[in-house]
């Protein structure tokens, strides 16, 4: 006789259709809102309100088409990790190699 006693870590959880067709109906509202909000003035905000929409988006897609909701809890922290990588990734400026004349022949 075999035990087939699964721990929390091996089993797999089976997302229905019906919630990637209602989280893809959100991605459209939110792709809806953006263009809307684009043709709007709101001076400085533009910026801000086109990327708080793109995180709520972003989130979105790791969360459910990624699977990271059901997953284990180091995919979580490596995708915690990966959010504190991300916004220090683009700052390689740090001894002033992009000042006007210097690197180029």
């Amino acid at each position: 006789m075999t035990d087939h006693h699964e721990t929390e870590e091996t089993q797999h959880h089976v997302t229905p259709p019906i919630v990637y067709m209602v989280i893809f109906g959100c991605l459209l509202v939110f792709t809806a809102l953006t263009v809307a909000a684009s043709y709007i003035e709101m001076g400085l905000w533009n910026p801000v309100v086109a990327l708080a929409i793109g995180v709520v988006k972003a989130t979105l897609v790791v969360l459910f088409f990624m699977g990271v909701k059901y997953s284990t809890k180091l995919t979580k922290l490596t995708v915690a990790a990966g959010l504190f990588y991300v916004p220090g990734a683009g700052d390689h400026d740090v001894v002033g190699l992009h000042q006007p004349g210097v690197g180029r022949w």
